[in-house]
């Protein structure tokens, strides 16, 4: 078995290029993944405000999750590590006391989590809270969180501008109530306001008007770990309404319409004794598309039954392209039958695995189209126009549409190349799959992949290239 152990993640990435292994012929492996970032998170934010001690049980250690802990640390909350676990609980005087305001300074690095979860929760302190973040963060869509914010009672200072940095001026309550925003950039717009709405002096209802909100699984995720912590939210199905697209508008999400969604969260307590965190299963993406791109055997240990996240998506796509699935005792096993198959697929529910999907078409032998991720453009890199000029470089045939990417086959060749990964950790988990196939491919700035995975290129030394 490989990937059992987390490494440790280091404050940043280095420079330094990563020489991707190519695989010498078919493997067989059995890979232990670490927690999923997405569940860990919210399960820091539901810690904090839960009226008890919290266990969260095999949490992700990794960049965006320990720049989660330490924003709440610095809110003052106490989170101890031991034994592949974290425990939770409010510290002395923290979150609601009334003492003299203190200026707190909050590091989001790239972490789109801790951009959008942590300030309804900042809103809550006695606090002034200043976030600021990586220079990519400046790009990343928050302005309707903070508008939505101000509409609830939050006194926020941002010069206008909608992006970090900017201050949420916490008054110990936020009076709560109805609020609409367009969360179509980002579902952790929406999120980030469930995880904290129930304390909230009436609750809120959250309306989003405008174009689908994108990667709505991981909604769905909120709304389940919330309920799993004696908070029930009613959420209405998407009906179609709100604001359409202007003419000529450069579509950022799938299909040009406009739809209505609410979510109703009422006031209460938030109660979490102990959360279990599941593999991250956009992490075992690349492995899974690893066993395809080399017609090996590969098996994900410990894949949920039940899964919170979009795990049924993830056979399904990979299914089309010519994986065999098979559920087993040890895990989830997929099995590269020799030949990949392009796909026309609607990626907007899961736009996280479009870069390792994008490296896997370009080995297939038929034409693929990836539509519903134009909103991938304000993600950690502008993923669409990396992905098309990073395997362009290589040989490959990528073109961007409005809201996706078409690919063509054709032949890469890496000899000379080096691949920049934009300080993205999807991007080197493209430049993974495509440097079985091709050898010789540098990556630069690799180490960024400890975003949300530190061990990654151990990890797929061990499988793909065993000693």
């Amino acid at each position: 078995m490989v990937g059992e152990q987390q490494d440790k993640p280091s404050g940043g990435a280095t420079t330094r290029d990563w020489l991707v292994p190519r695989a010498p012929g078919p493997v067989r492996a059995l890979v232990r993944l670490p927690g999923s970032k997405s569940m860990t998170n919210r399960a820091l934010i539901l810690a904090a405000l839960s009226d008890s001690p919290t266990l969260i049980n095999g949490p992700l250690l990794a960049r965006d999750t320990q720049l989660m802990a330490g924003a709440l640390r610095a809110l003052g909350y106490r989170i101890d590590e031991s034994d592949g676990a974290w425990r939770v609980e409010r510290a002395a005087g923290a979150r609601f006391a009334a003492a003299s305001r203190r200026a707190i300074e909050i590091d989001v690095g790239n972490a789109g989590t801790v951009l959008r979860f942590v300030p309804p929760v900042a809103a809550l302190t006695s606090s002034d809270v200043r976030f600021a973040g990586d220079r990519r963060m400046s790009q990343r869509p928050v302005g309707p969180l903070l508008t939505a914010l101000r509409e609830l009672g939050v006194l926020i200072s941002d010069d206008e501008s909608g992006a970090v940095p900017f201050v949420v001026h916490g008054r110990g309550t936020v009076p709560g109530g109805s609020v609409t925003l367009d969360a179509s950039s980002s579902s952790q717009l929406v999120s980030g306001l469930l995880l904290a709405a129930a304390q909230f002096d009436s609750g809120a209802e959250i309306r989003h008007c405008g174009p689908p909100v994108p990667s709505a699984p991981h909604i769905d995720m909120t709304v389940k770990m919330l309920a799993l912590a004696g908070v029930h939210v009613t959420a209405t199905p998407a009906a179609e309404g709100g604001r359409a697209p202007a003419p000529g508008e450069r579509g950022e999400t799938s299909h040009g319409r406009s739809v209505v969604q609410i979510w109703t969260v009422p006031a209460g307590k938030i109660k979490a004794d102990r959360i279990d965190i599941e593999p991250d299963l956009s992490n075992a993406m690349p492995f899974l598309a690893g066993a395809l791109a080399t017609g090996s055997e590969v098996t994900i240990a410990g894949w949920p039954d039940g899964s919170l996240q979009p795990a049924a998506r993830i056979i399904e796509l990979l299914t089309s392209m010519g994986a065999h699935v098979q559920a087993t005792a040890d895990g989830l096993r997929v099995t590269g039958g020799g030949q990949i198959s392009g796909i026309d697929a609607d990626l907007s529910e899961v736009g996280e695995l479009t870069p390792v999907l994008t490296a896997l078409a370009t080995l297939a032998s038929s034409p693929s189209q990836f539509r519903g991720i134009g909103h991938l453009r304000r993600h950690e890199s502008d993923r669409l126009a990396a992905l098309a000029g990073e395997i362009g470089k290589l040989g490959g045939d990528v073109t961007e549409t409005a809201d996706g990417l078409r690919i063509g086959p054709a032949p890469l060749r890496a000899a000379g190349v080096a691949f920049d990964s934009h300080d993205d950790h999807r991007l080197v988990m493209a430049a993974a799959v495509l440097g079985l196939a091709t050898g010789g491919l540098r990556v630069r700035n690799a180490a960024t992949v400890g975003k949300t995975f530190p061990a990654f290129s151990r990890v797929w030394a061990q499988t793909f290239a065993p000693a």
